[in-house]
Parts: structure tokens; C-alpha cells; sequence
């Protein structure tokens, strides 16, 4: 069997699905790629193959791809047509180089033409470019970092302990991005996938109030929750400096590292319970249980969303 090849090890998700993967994998089986060869420097030291990797520019793609009979796609930082055309230039690449099957990180409910979700719109185009090209692949749909949810509710306890936001009462499998790291390393690992979509959850559905009363709970704090429409959650990003979009500017230390359109829509989608997936697949996936809201909040401060890592945003 040829390697198997994981992308994006320099970033939050794939460096830490870089650590699973050495736990569960021969190294010499492997090739970790990323965009920034210092990142790459502790892998090499270990004696695992690294190669350079822009997804940007399609030429060298090929050649850095070859030997590999799986690669896992960790979806780009940014979103749009910038990120399609660097996903394409994967999918193409790999094709050419005979990989066999991708294992790329997409979005619950992806595919479902309704979802408003501004993200979703570049992981519903990879799925389907990827199954255009007659490649096998596992599509992990990942529901929201918890993490993501955690350093949020900081932030308002650090202001008036009102978390605002426009998702109102719809529910979500808040998923550790730890967990969504082990789904990358064991599907990439597995032999028992093929033409498979799993949505990637965690053990419990909730609403943001019922999060929020766990973190009360569990740190002494009084957060609650009020729902404001999506125009007043843009301006609660607009006055923490928060970009629109991925084309925008990132503060260093923001505690929202993400564009406000993701964000936003992402909030109306889960008003809509369009991302109410819940299912076992990761359990089933890595035979472990996901970790709980609870225990990430019991353990706060290994489940803080952290810096964006991509040298290209």
C-alpha cells in the first residue's frame, strides 16, 4: 500500500491530527505536508517525510502528492472562490498523482441547498468536485468547535455577561476540535471507508443556553444568553474588530478569529436547526467516545479556540 499523506500539519486541526496519526501509524508510512518548513522541522527530526505545499499554485502539487494512496484534505482557512480553487488544485493534483481516495474535512449538512451557512457553500463544491473525479473518498462533516464556543463565552464574561448572538434556541453537537483531529488521523488510518460520508458530532445536542449553563456551572461565572438578530450580531463583530470576511485584516490575540460572515450565517443555520446532526459515526470511526462540553470546560484551558496558523488567510 502507498502512504498516507495529511495536509495542513502547520495549522490548529492538522498539527494535531499530525500527533494522532504518529500514535496509530508506522511513520515511515506517512507524509506530512504543510505551508511552512520550520512547522515541518519537528516532523523531519522524527525521521517522517515532509514536503512543501502551497495549494494556491498547482504546479509541483502533482510531484509533492506522488507515493501517496490516501491524502487527507484539511479544508483551507479562507472562504470563497479562493478556497475552491485551492481545493480544486488538490483534488486535481492528487488525481494526478494516484491517490486513491481523499478524506477531506467538511461541514454537517454540507450538502443541503437550504443550510445559509456562507461556509458550507465551499465544502457542498469540494464534495462534489472530488466525487466528479471518480475518486473514493470519506467526507468527515464536522459540527462547531466547542472550542470555538468556550473562548466566546470568555469574552463575555469578560464584558458585561451577556452572551450575544443570533442562534437563538437551535441546537448543535458541539464537537471538540481535538476529537475532529482524531477523525482525520483514523480515517485516514482505516481500510474499512470508501464513498463514505460521516458526520463528525458531539455526544450531546444543545441549544447555546443550555452551553452556557454548563460553563456557569462549572467555572462560578452568571453568563446568559440573549438572542439578537443577525444585523446586531455583525455589529457586535464589527466593534471588536472582527473582519466580514476572510479577505479582511485578523487581529493578532482576537478572540474571534474568524470573518463575521461566517460566523453570522453560521448562527442563522443553527437557528434553522439546519446543523442539528447527531449521530455515533465517531465513536464507530475511532471506537472512542467525544468529549463533553463539561469536561472541556473542566479542563478550560486545553480548549481555547487559539491563533489562526495559516500564512495565508
Amino acid at each position: 500500500m502507498g502512504k498516507l499523506l495529511l495536509t495542513g500539519v502547520d495549522g490548529n486541526l492538522g498539527g494535531q491530527a499530525a500527533k494522532f496519526l504518529l500514535e496509530i501509524a508506522d511513520k515511515d508510512q506517512l507524509i506530512l505536508c504543510g505551508y511552512n518548513q520550520a512547522a515541518l522541522k519537528e516532523y523531519e527530526d522524527m525521521g517522517v517525510e515532509t514536503r512543501v505545499t502551497n495549494f494556491n499554485v498547482a504546479e509541483g502539487l502533482a510531484k509533492a502528492f506522488e507515493g501517496a494512496d490516501k491524502l487527507a484534505l484539511i479544508s483551507m482557512p479562507f472562504v470563497g472562490k479562493k478556497r475552491q480553487a485551492a481545493h480544486k488544485n488538490v483534488v486535481d493534483a492528487a488525481k494526478q498523482a494516484g491517490v486513491k481516495q481523499i478524506i477531506y474535512t467538511s461541514l454537517v449538512n454540507a450538502a443541503d441547498e437550504t443550510n445559509p451557512s456562507i461556509e458550507k457553500i465551499d465544502h457542498a463544491y469540494t464534495e462534489k468536485y472530488i466525487e466528479e473525479q471518480g475518486l473514493d473518498y470519506i467526507f468527515l462533516r464536522n459540527s462547531q468547535y466547542a472550542e470555538a464556543m468556550i473562548t466566546n463565552y470568555f469574552t463575555f464574561v469578560k464584558m458585561d455577561g451577556v452572551m450575544k448572538n443570533s442562534q437563538g434556541d437551535g441546537k448543535m453537537a458541539y464537537i471538540s476540535r481535538k476529537d475532529c483531529a482524531m477523525a482525520v488521523a483514523y480515517a485516514l488510518a482505516s481500510t474499512n471507508y470508501h464513498h463514505a460520508v460521516l458526520n463528525i458530532n458531539g455526544p450531546e445536542l444543545m441549544t447555546i443556553s443550555e452551553f452556557i449553563s454548563i460553563g456557569n456551572e462549572v467555572t462560578g461565572n452568571n453568563v446568559r444568553y440573549e438572542e439578537v438578530t443577525d444585523e446586531e450580531n455583525y455589529a457586535i463583530f464589527d466593534a471588536m474588530g472582527v473582519p466580514r470576511t476572510t479577505d479582511g485584516e485578523f487581529k493578532k490575540g482576537s478572540e474571534a478569529p474568524f470573518s463575521s460572515e461566517g460566523m453570522v450565517t453560521f448562527a442563522q443555520a443553527i437557528r434553522l436547526n439546519k446543523m442539528a446532526e447527531f449521530t455515533d459515526d465517531f465513536y464507530k470511526l475511532t471506537g472512542k467516545k467525544p468529549r463533553t462540553v463539561r469536561y472541556m470546560f473542566e479542563h478550560l484551558d486545553d480548549y481555547q479556540i487559539g491563533e489562526r496558523h495559516s500564512l495565508d488567510d
